[in-house]
């Protein structure tokens, strides 16, 4: 079966709205105490512009009012973001206090019954790792961790 990809926008959920959040000028500056890779980081690494991911998202016919952007570190706009309820939360942070701060600001929001998609829970990024399984033991999660691959990984809420 072929798809375009206007063909996703006919049967795509109209009560829900996409976040993507990021500072669109490349990862923060880490904290040397909590980043093993620190040394080889000093921020600014994997700059994408936020027109270009706009761009992507028009590209595969997915820019429209249901799609919002938080542009800056997530320090910055996580705490005040107008997100009530997540029913799937992506994080993608790498950095230990980038992963810290998703979870903390964003994952109380997350529905029972929602999902945890992590992009850096492989041994490539021990703090991002790390900084998953201090939350998670801090605030008592126990649902298993699933892997997807060497990298990604996911778990369900359970309440």
């Amino acid at each position: 079966m072929h798809f375009h990809a206007g063909d996703f926008s006919r049967v795509r959920v109209k009560d829900r709205v996409v976040w993507v959040s990021d500072s669109f000028e490349g990862l923060p500056r880490p904290d040397e105490a909590k980043n093993a890779e620190a040394r080889i980081w000093s921020g600014g690494e994997m700059a994408v512009s936020l027109e270009e991911v706009q761009d992507n998202f028009r590209r595969y016919g997915l820019f429209d009012e249901q799609v919002r952007f938080l542009k800056g570190y997530f320090k910055d706009t996580l705490p005040k973001a107008p997100i009530e309820r997540i029913a799937v939360l992506r994080v993608d942070g790498d950095l230990y206090e980038s992963v810290t701060q998703t979870l903390d600001y964003l994952y109380p929001k997350v529905s029972a019954g929602g999902y945890i998609i992590l992009d850096d829970y492989g041994d490539h990024l021990p703090p991002a790792r790390k900084a998953v399984d201090d939350y998670r033991a801090a605030h008592g999660i126990t649902t298993p961790i699933e892997r997807i691959d060497y990298s990604g990984a996911f778990w369900r809420k359970e309440k």
